[in-house]
This record gives C-alpha cells, sequence and structure tokens, in this order.
C-alpha cells in the first residue's frame, strides 16, 4: 500500500495540545523527551489533565521538572500517575531520596534497547522536534539520547513542534509519517547558565588537563567542577568530542580551536553526542552546524563505539569515594536533566581505547558543611562505580592512580588526596578496617598539603621526565629505586655499603610534611606507574633551621640536569617554608654534589670537617 504524500496529512495531524494529551488512555505507559528537549507545552497539558486519568506509567531521565508530575504522583498515591526514572546514581540528596521508589538503574547505553525490544513498550511518546524540512524530516534537536528510540517503538507519537528548537544534524530525525500527532507551540528550551566559580574545582581542574595529551578525545560530566576543567583546556590542541552532552563550555573550545575534533581516529571532524545542555548561544551554536554529529544513546554511549577513538578520556564528577576506590555519584540541582546513567559506559569505554584514561574529580569535601567526600567504606550509599574501573582520582589536593593498586595502596593514595583536617581520622579507621598494615605510619605528612607549584615537566631527548614532590604512595617506587642503584652511588648516598632499604630506612624521605621535610622525585613513564630514577630530599636542622640534602640518580640519567632541576625544586621549597638555607655532607671527590651546589644562586661555603667537606648556602646571600 502506497503511503499519502506527508504533506497531505500534515494539517491533519495538527491537534491542540488538549486534544492531542485527550488520546492518552489509563493504564498506558507515556514516555517525556528529556533534559532540555522536554516539550513543556505537552507535560503542562498532561499535568492539568493529570486528575482524569488513572495508572499513567511516566517514563523519563531524571529531569528538573519544571512541571511537577512527580507531586502529582506522590498527592494520588499512584492512582494518578507513576514515575519511571532511569537514574543511576545514589539517591542522598533530599528531592531525590523521598521519590528514590521511582528510579530504574540502567545504563544509558541499554535504554533505547529496553524500548525497541518491547521489553518496556511505550505506549505514548511526548518528544519535541523542529518544523519539518521539504523533505518531511523533523529533528529532535538538543536531545536525542533515548528519545530516537522511544518515538520509533511507541504507539502513539505526539510531537511539540516548536520553532525554537534548533536542526541538529546527525542521526537526529523523525519523519512527519512516524509521528501520529503534531502540536505547534513556539517556546524557550529550557537552558541552564554558567554556574558559579569555586576555587577548589578551579584546581582540580588544574590538575586533570596537566594529564589530557593533545589529540585526545574528550566525554565530560555535567557540574561546576566539569566546568571548570573545560576552562582549564585552553592551551590545549586538536581535542575531540565523544559525548553524552555538549555544553557552552565546549563551543567556546570550538571557538578557540582547541576542539576541532582532527585526531579522534573515528567520527574525525564531528562533535559527537547524543544531547545538548546549556544556554541559548549553545542552542543558536547547534542549528544546522555541519561539525555537529547527534547519535542515540545506544551509539554514543556503547563502549565498543567510545573505545574506536584513540586518547578517549572520560571525567566524571563524583559526590563520594571510598577509601577502596568505590564511587558514589548523585545528581546535583545543574544536572538533574541527566542522571548519570552514562558513567559506566563511558569509564569502560576509555579503558579499552588506545592510551585512554578516565577520571573521577570531585572536591574533597562538600561546599556548605564541609564533610570529608573521601570516606572510609561506602555503606548505605549506593555504588555506581565499582572499584575496579576507577582509575585516576583528582581532588584539589593530588591525583593518584588506583588502576593495579592493592587496597592498602589505594587506601594510602585516597588519604593523600584527602581534606588534611580529616586525614587522620580516615588513617585511623584504615587501620580499623584492616586496609593498612600496623607498620604503617604517616606522622606529620598526615597533614601535609602537597606543593603543586613544585612540580615540572622536562624533556631530555625524546623521554619526558616528571619533577615532583614525593608522596607516602611513592614508598614502594622509592626502595625500587634504591635497590637499583650501583653500588658506588649507595656508598655516596649512605657512606656505606648497603643491601637492603627496608620501609624503616627510608622513612624521612617517604613520610614528608612538605615543610620540615621533603622529597622530590624524578619519574619517568605513565603516572602512577612511573619509575624513580633520581631523589632529592631535604630535612630541617631545627637548631640552625638549615635543612640537609641529600641527592641519588639512576647512573643511566646522571650528567643530564636532572638533580639540578630537583636541587632548584628543594631550595624553592625551603625557601617559602622559611628555612635559612642548605647544607650537605659530602666526599671531597664528589664533584657531582660540590657542583650541584654551586648551580643554585647563592654564595657556597666549602669547610672541611675531618675527611667530608660541608657544604652549605643561605637564602639571603645571593651571588
Amino acid at each position: 500500500m502506497t503511503e499519502s504524500y506527508w504533506a497531505d496529512d500534515y494539517v491533519a495531524k495538527k491537534k491542540s495540545a488538549e486534544d492531542a494529551i485527550r488520546m492518552i488512555r489509563p493504564g498506558q505507559r507515556v514516555f517525556i523527551g528529556s533534559s532540555c528537549g522536554e516539550p513543556q507545552h505537552l507535560v503542562s497539558a498532561l499535568s492539568e489533565r493529570s486528575r482524569i486519568f488513572t495508572d499513567l506509567e511516566i517514563v523519563r531521565l531524571m529531569s528538573l521538572e519544571q512541571i511537577p508530575l512527580t507531586f502529582i504522583a506522590n498527592k494520588t498515591k499512584g492512582q494518578s500517575l507513576n514515575i519511571r526514572s532511569f537514574y543511576l546514581g545514589s539517591a542522598k540528596a533530599k528531592g531525590l531520596i523521598e521519590n528514590q521508589r521511582f528510579i530504574t538503574p540502567m545504563n544509558l547505553s541499554a535504554i533505547p534497547k529496553l524500548f525497541k525490544s518491547r521489553q518496556l513498550p511505550i505506549h505514548v511518546a511526548l518528544i519535541q522536534v523542529t518544523p519539518p524540512d521539504d523533505f518531511g524530516w523533523m529533528s529532535l534537536g538538543v536531545s536525542v539520547d533515548i528519545c530516537l528510540a522511544a518515538a520509533l517503538s511507541a504507539d502513539l507519537v505526539i510531537a511539540q513542534e516548536n520553532p525554537k528548537m534548533p536542526r541538529v544534524l546527525g542521526q537526529s530525525f523523525i519523519h512527519v509519517n512516524d509521528v501520529d500527532v503534531i502540536v505547534e507551540q513556539e517556546e524557550d528550551l529550557l537552558t541552564i547558565e554558567a554556574l558559579p566559580e569555586i576555587e577548589a574545582a578551579n584546581t582540580v581542574g588544574r590538575l586533570v588537563a596537566r594529564l589530557i595529551d593533545d589529540g585526545s578525545t574528550i566525554q565530560i560530566g555535567l557540574g561546576v567542577t566539569s566546568q571548570a576543567t573545560l576552562l582549564a583546556f585552553s592551551d590545549k590542541n586538536d581535542l575531540g568530542v565523544h559525548s553524552q552532552y555538549l555544553t557552552d563550555e565546549m563551543m567556546h573550545l570550538v571557538s578557540k580551536g582547541v576542539i576541532n575534533n582532527r585526531k579522534k581516529g573515528y567520527n574525525e571532524g564531528k562533535l559527537v553526542a547524543s544531547a545538548a545542555i546549556g544556554t541559548e548561544m549553545l542552542y543558536e551554536f547547534l542549528h544546522d552546524n555541519p561539525s555537529v554529529d547527534f547519535r542515540p544513546s545506544d551509539y554514543v554511549n556503547d563502549p565498543r563505539i567510545i573505545s574506536r577513538h584513540k586518547r578517549m578520556v572520560s571525567m566524571n564528577v563524583a559526590m563520594a569515594m571510598d577509601l577502596t576506590g568505590q564511587v558514589a555519584v548523585d545528581a546535583l540541582q545543574q544536572s538533574y536533566f541527566t542522571g548519570v546513567s552514562g558513567i559506566n559506559d563511558f569509564m569502560r569505554g576509555s579503558a579499552m581505547s588506545e592510551s585512554g584514561k578516565s577520571f573521577i574529580m570531585m572536591t574533597s569535601t562538600t561546599l556548605t558543611d564541609k564533610i570529608s567526600r573521601i570516606v572510609p567504606i561506602l555503606g548505605d550509599t549506593t555504588v555506581v562505580v565499582p572499584r575496579g574501573d576507577v582509575q585516576y582520582v583528582v581532588t584539589e589536593y593530588g591525583v593518584v592512580n588506583l588502576f593495579g593498586k592493592s587496597l592498602q595502596e589505594r587506601a594510602l593514595a585516597m588519604i593523600s588526596i584527602a581534606h588534611p583536617d580529616h586525614r587522620e581520622e580516615l588513617f585511623h579507621h584504615a587501620k580499623e578496617l584492616g586496609l593498612l598494615g600496623e607498620e604503617r605510619t604517616l606522622k606529620d605528612s598526615l597533614h601535609g598539603v602537597y606543593p603543586l607549584q613544585l612540580e615540572e615537566t622536562i624533556e631530555i631527548g625524546d623521554e619526558e621526565i616528571i619533577i615532583r614532590p614525593s608522596k607516602p604512595v611513592y614508598a614502594r617506587r622509592i626502595q625500587e629505586h634504591f635497590y637499583n642503584l650501583d653500588k658506588e652511588d649507595v656508598v655516596s648516598r649512605f657512606f656505606h655499603e648497603k643491601h637492603s632499604f627496608v620501609r624503616d630506612d627510608l622513612e624521612e624521605m617517604i613520610q614528608v610534611d612538605y615543610k620540615n621535610d621533603m622529597s622530590v622525585v624524578a619519574v619517568v613513564g605513565e603516572f602512577g606507574f612511573g619509575k624513580v630514577i633520581a631523589v632529592g630530599e631535604y630535612l630541617l636542622n631545627p637548631g640552625s633551621n638549615m635543612a640537609e640534602v641529600a641527592f641519588t640518580t639512576h647512573k643511566k640519567y646522571q650528567g643530564r640536569g636532572i638533580a639540578k632541576c630537583i636541587m632548584r625544586k628543594l631550595a624553592e621549597g625551603a625557601r617559602e617554608n622559611g628555612i635559612a638555607g642548605l647544607f650537605a655532607y659530602t666526599s671531597p671527590s664528589n664533584r657531582g654534589m660540590i657542583n650541584l651546589f654551586k648551580t643554585l644562586p647563592y654564595k657556597v661555603k666549602s669547610v672541611f670537617e675531618d675527611d667530608m667537606v660541608l657544604l652549605s648556602c643561605r637564602f639571603d646571600e645571593l651571588i
């Protein structure tokens, strides 16, 4: 049977919102378009008529609910409306926990299959679209995600046609022939404005940015921390986007040339996403933009698709984490539009990607009551990301890599990036939980604040070397460094032969407080697994307010300026901490150490004591 020309039927399909909603029958399942693509006019009409419905089931992603359908469901005790919200996060926030019975936890990538297979049949789909083009195609605009699957599998499709909806390209179109009712209604789309700036979030963003390579393809969640992280990418090059949501910050990076999608390795040249959440300016940017490719969630969130991108980077915000690496994620006010249903898809896809990385980002404490977001164990809080999927974790106090780490290593790592005020309590809980051995101590380092400003990356030949202050989690790698030294280098450092480097012997360089004692290491290799090739440390002598320094460098890297860089960092740190100067005891034949002192911009004094040379310099005595 030949279908009639779509334009001929268009007028017949037009109805008012009230008439369209009257077509819904009791006991049906009604899908509502998601995120900022919510058809507000249709939802308002549904709400007004809700009193005459019985047993409607409303299906949607977590929503801010401009129209309070959940309130109606609670008021009628479910006899009028029931709600089914797809949401994978924890339900700690008041607005969530009161209605947690409505939550259906699912990965976003799996929801379209749920609809299309009719395992969860959609009887009515309320969607929002653009006016049709010359061929009868209407774009779903800013919200394709699970809307396309719901519309194509629904028994009855009611489309709100809104001229203010941008025509977004990609697999985002539905034909007039596939729509049963058209309600013409122009109205502003839902928007969110820029979020307030938080300094801790800015620090997290800068820390993440340091680990993002040029040419990476990025996915990022919503929220203050995500906003700050994207702002920190302004000096990157050739970034690509394959993300659940496009945001204003991504648009700004496109305008600066930071995002050009040229090196994605898959879908090159395209901003690929399934929805957009932002301002009217973002929606104008999306309209008929040939570089934008919106796809459904079973494509965008498919870990197999995600993994095809080179250097895929997943960045998502956590509500809380425990010492073993388990992650709780909650929808904050600005992300109620979304739920957090895509986090596992992207973390697993990034893990399978060539040189891929995944980040969990959070401020170390809540913003209002300063409660630690790092907790001993997630007990009554839903675990969204299992600890086996976690790689990088970032707070304003540093970055750790949990991949491949034991529970003891994880606990030490998480404590090291917790707020200093909470570390002692976390340390004692870790002991009680059996996550740390009895021999483990943190001493003054428990409250030390990592001096990020002392980090530096240098290149020697074709090798990248990271110079950074040491952390307690580096203990094993520092031990391995000493075991790999030549015998003469061990003697130069310890003044006698030494064959074992047990933890107790290295305590002063492992347990540092970054004030009275500090170690700086040079590391090559992947962050979290890099090899320590040099160690320099200072230890304060309180009586003289001078700090003693000592160094070791692996044979392969000697004479290449690494110790000079470490010496400069130690001097900078000591000076900032009010220490008067540096000194060292060394053999008269150790020309390397003598010359190292002379690289500093201070007057160096040499004094013979027995068969040793005492080198010293004061920071108030410039050359």
